[in-house]
């Protein structure tokens, strides 16, 4: 694929162009700030970016901006933000609109090089990635008003596995259950969060993507 990086670290920047190049990817551009990153999506149109949070010149949320106006102008576009932490208010404005082509990751799982380019490969083919960490801390979560004590065990292992963007069949060989098995507690899920009927892949994250905006 064509990618895109902004990241003002310059030591991780060069790492990920390296291990782009490596596996066979084409980096059109390599930028420290949002500004020179969306100056060169408009000119070279990639097939997905990968943005760090958080750049200059303020270092609070200039990369998230940046990523939110690339869904807004140039939806075809895969975007993969990277975060130093778990910020779930940030991936909530990220994730929330369109849960399409679009990942959240923290950016020690780029060091765990398998599981990051398995979260290009599934944005660039329409899907979403987010980091199981981000998803377990939400899942752990269980208060008396909180839906998911509704959940059994096996459950919550199916609901944290999906929300990281994984098929059914990935979720089947992951936790070494049938494809029937995993399906039925899909469906468990959805009845018992209340989540309405919808076609598409939101609403398989849409579980997750409420608790990200709580």
């Amino acid at each position: 694929m064509r990618v895109m990086l902004a990241e003002d670290s310059t030591l991780l920047r060069e790492g990920l162009v390296r291990l782009l190049s490596e596996e066979g990817h084409e980096v059109l551009a390599a930028v420290g700030d949002a500004v020179a990153l969306l100056r060169e999506i408009e000119q070279l149109r990639p097939d997905m970016v990968v943005v760090d949070i958080r750049m200059p010149p303020t270092h609070t949320d200039e990369g998230l901006r940046a990523a939110l106006e690339i869904r807004e102008r140039w939806p075809g576009v895969g975007v993969l933000v990277l975060s130093q932490h778990i910020e779930r208010n940030y991936a909530a404005q990220l994730l929330t609109s369109n849960a399409e082509r679009v990942g959240y990751l923290l950016k020690d799982r780029v060091a765990q090089v398998e599981e990051f380019l398995d979260a290009l490969e599934r944005i660039q083919a329409g899907g979403a990635a987010i980091d199981p960490e981000v998803v377990r801390q939400l899942v752990i979560r269980t208060t008396h008003s909180d839906p998911l004590a509704r959940l059994t065990p096996r459950e919550r292992s199916v609901l944290e596995t999906l929300a990281q963007g994984h098929t059914n069949a990935a979720i089947s060989e992951k936790l070494h259950i049938s494809m029937s098995t995993v399906e039925k507690n899909l469906n468990m899920i959805f009845d018992k969060l209340e989540l309405a009927h919808a076609t598409g892949y939101n609403r398989r994250i849409l579980a997750v993507l409420r608790y990200l905006e709580s």
